[in-house]
């Protein structure tokens, strides 16, 4: 019997860091991130939305102040 020889490690065997968190991604939510990716993409669409609100509250208060009588 031949004893059994470890085959050489290639650098591109290796998985890459990228690769490797993917892979852990895609095996720890597995059907569950279509939805997770789903809802992120909701919340930033909402933070949009407060933001376009933030704005205009801040144009129409500018506004109201410059029309506002002065107290003298």
């Amino acid at each position: 019997m031949q004893a059994a020889q470890a085959r050489p490690v290639r650098a591109t065997a290796l998985p890459s860091v990228t690769g490797a968190l993917r892979a852990m991604e895609s095996l720890l939510l597995g059907s569950g991130q279509r939805t997770a990716r789903r809802n992120a993409w909701t919340a930033v669409l909402e933070d949009r939305r407060r933001a376009r609100d933030r704005v205009e509250t801040e144009h129409v208060l500018e506004a109201v102040a410059e029309r506002a009588p002065r107290a003298t």
